[in-house]
């Protein structure tokens, strides 16, 4: 399986990983509390107690900040579907994992608090590294599993190995992209298992 990379985002200032970290938390919480787009970095250093410019010495914008927010909520849901994919032996079942724990872990995470959803719909809005990155993962996660099932004999070898990957992406994309999954809440019980059924079809050798 491919190891997934923290990205890079805009951090700077001084290596105290503890203050930075305490920054990141008390942004978690205001954000959460009165929304990413309403918040000043003027807001956020009166209520975490530190000056502006002393926020700036770790973090050049707000967005910054918001970067690394929605980095380490995107890295939980990866997280979890990792673990679900390594919790299946064979290449189709790992695929049918993949779809529903991409699901629920997506509604669980961007819509726990609907005011941190604006931290999420901001970077798939603006692509931010932090959501680039994600979308990069899940393919490499998807290309892992058809490498294996082309491998077992379980998946066909005829299309393209980037096309199918890039078709399987396109398939599970409203569940990853949060702008898409605000509307697909009537179908995120289902979908998983009828969309993975339907991609394990048009694998099958």
């Amino acid at each position: 399986m491919t190891t997934s990379s923290t990205p890079v985002v805009s951090a700077r200032g001084p290596a105290d990983h503890t203050i930075r970290d305490q920054i990141v938390v008390a942004a978690t919480e205001h954000f959460s509390r009165y929304g990413y787009e309403k918040t000043t970095v003027s807001d956020l250093a009166k209520a975490i107690g530190f000056s502006k410019a002393y926020i700036y010495k770790f973090f050049e914008s707000k967005q910054a900040i918001g970067e690394m927010i929605c980095s380490n909520c995107l890295q939980e849901i990866e997280r979890e579907v990792r673990a679900a994919i390594d919790g299946a032996d064979h290449p189709p079942e790992k695929l049918r994992r993949m779809f529903k724990a991409i699901v629920e872990s997506s509604l669980r995470l961007f819509f726990r608090d609907r005011k941190l959803y604006d931290i999420a719909a901001s970077a798939a809005t603006e692509r931010w590294l932090s959501a680039r990155t994600y979308e990069s993962h899940v393919k490499d996660m998807i290309r892992d599993i058809v490498q294996q099932g082309r491998q077992t004999g379980d998946f066909e070898r005829k299309t393209p190995l980037d096309e199918a990957v890039t078709a399987i992406h396109l398939v599970v994309r409203p569940y990853t992209d949060p702008l898409l999954l605000q509307h697909s809440f009537d179908s995120a019980q289902e979908a998983p298992a009828q969309l993975s059924s339907l991609v394990l079809r048009s694998l099958s050798p």
